[in-house]
């Protein structure tokens, strides 16, 4: 058995959510709650999951490998840890197929700014490597964990779906889908993956308890499928013996890796290779980083719908700020720029390295004030919004539906 495999089968069997709550300082992160009195300890995570550090050399044989300049969240490390992504750039250089898979699950009308990091590293993915992509909107699993109707999730789905179709993302290599709706052609691949996950190991991975409904121990199989190409036989031929040989990667935030843990443990045994990750950092609310964005404090994240003077006001007014409290402290000792959110968020969204790290340089030296990180930070934020809101408001329903229709994709 390989280091991998070891690492896969052992964390599949053992992570528990108890066991990550065994200590006050320990950091909790599943796929619906992330929490941590400490801020995100990534290195304790990467030992904890049994992933892989992207290092230097990863990132410059990326680039060796496809001829293009890494993506800036990959160089600035915010996409940071990795399950055989090696793997997938050997097949590249071997002109073998493989497909991208993400998702979203649906639970607000508008996506923030967190929800945009995967969908732009995605994007970045599909144009580098001109391959097909899948995108799974979660609505089922929205159902059951929040308090929303299904008519409420489904509605929600149709308003996620036009932000992401807005991003850019190629009709022809894309193909976008409703659990509720797609399910009878995933359902083959669910049951397949069902029967090979024991409720103890469920229960294991995900922390689930008897009084939990039991729709929620059996949505992970439906979450999986989708990393195995014959789930999709309108994309990918079912007839063709080299389908189910076809790699997968998932860019995905961490919190999502039981899932793919889970997926990775079977995928031999159901004649699969094992889907390969790559891994972002978690996007932190506006109050900084041991808080948590929610749909229920909308002053928590800045949203694609906000108004120029919304986002203004919930930077200036909300941003968490490493800067000092009066002007004279801040040019004689500096911001601290590990906690400061403003800065965090220019590191996402500011494209340019050189005007970067000339900010970092001034704000950590005392020469730029908290306030003028901020309207920096304003006025690139309330300009992706005013492109974005340009975009979405050319996506029709008829271009949600040609995006969701079961279809051949040209790639």
């Amino acid at each position: 058995m390989s280091q991998q495999q070891q690492q896969d089968t052992t964390t599949t069997t053992s992570t528990t959510v108890d066991e990550q709550q065994q200590q006050e300082d320990e950091q909790l992160v599943t796929p619906w709650e992330v929490s941590s009195k400490g801020g995100i300890d990534y290195n304790k995570l990467i030992d904890k999951f049994g992933s892989t550090k992207i290092e230097p050399a990863l990132i410059e044989r990326f680039e060796r490998v496809t001829g293009k300049r890494a993506h800036h969240f990959l160089r600035r490390g915010i996409f940071f840890s990795h399950r055989d992504l090696v793997e997938i750039l050997d097949a590249y250089e071997a002109g073998k197929p493989f497909y991208l898979y993400t998702g979203r699950g649906p639970s607000s009308g508008s996506l923030h700014f967190g929800h945009l990091v995967p969908f732009i590293f995605t994007k970045y993915l599909q144009d580098v490597f001109n391959v097909p992509l899948v995108i799974q909107m979660t609505n089922d699993e929205k159902y059951l964990w929040k308090d929303i109707t299904l008519d409420e999730a489904l509605q929600f789905t149709i308003n996620n779906v036009k932000d992401i179709i807005a991003l850019g993302f190629d009709i022809e290599k894309t193909f976008i889908f409703s659990n509720v709706e797609y399910i009878g052609h995933l359902y083959p691949n669910v049951i397949k993956i069902g029967k090979h996950v024991t409720l103890n190991q469920i229960k294991g991975i995900f922390g689930f308890g008897d009084s939990d409904a039991c729709g929620k121990f059996a949505f992970p199989p439906v979450q999986a499928a989708p990393a195995f190409a014959d789930s999709f036989p309108h994309i990918f031929s079912p007839t063709d013996p080299a389908t189910k040989s076809i790699r997968c990667l998932i860019p995905c935030a961490i919190d999502q890796d039981p899932y793919f843990r889970m997926t990775r443990d079977i995928a031999p045994r159901l004649g699969y290779p094992k889907p390969s990750l790559i891994h972002s950092k978690f996007f932190p609310a506006l109050q900084g980083h041991n808080t948590k964005m929610s749909a229920s404090d909308a002053n928590s994240a800045v949203y694609l719908s906000d108004t120029p003077q919304q986002v203004k006001d919930k930077v200036t007014k909300h941003a968490f700020s490493g800067g000092r409290d009066t002007k004279e402290e801040q040019e004689k000792y500096g911001a601290n720029l590990e906690v400061d959110v403003s800065y965090e968020y220019l590191n996402y969204f500011l494209e340019d390295d050189e005007l970067l790290k000339d900010i970092g340089e001034k704000y950590a030296s005392g020469k730029l004030l908290t306030s003028q990180v901020k309207q920096r930070l304003v006025e690139i934020m309330v300009e992706i919004n005013r492109r974005h809101q340009e975009a979405r408001a050319k996506v029709t329903d008829d271009i949600v539906k040609a995006f969701m229709t079961v279809r051949k994709l040209n790639f």
